[in-house]
């Protein structure tokens, strides 16, 4: 039962990144490190709906 989802940044709010997710392991909202090309950086990345 895994999902795709996007991960958007924090600083710039871009969606960057898609990926999957466990739905029964990780219900909540998931946030990662992952580098921003517009942001030049590692920033923490948050799943949108």
């Amino acid at each position: 039962m895994r999902i795709a989802v996007t991960l958007a940044c924090e600083d710039c709010k871009r969606r960057n990144y898609q990926t999957n997710k466990s739905k029964r392991n990780n219900p909540d909202r998931i946030s990662m490190s992952k580098y921003c090309k517009w942001c030049r950086s590692h920033t923490s990345h948050k799943e949108t709906r």
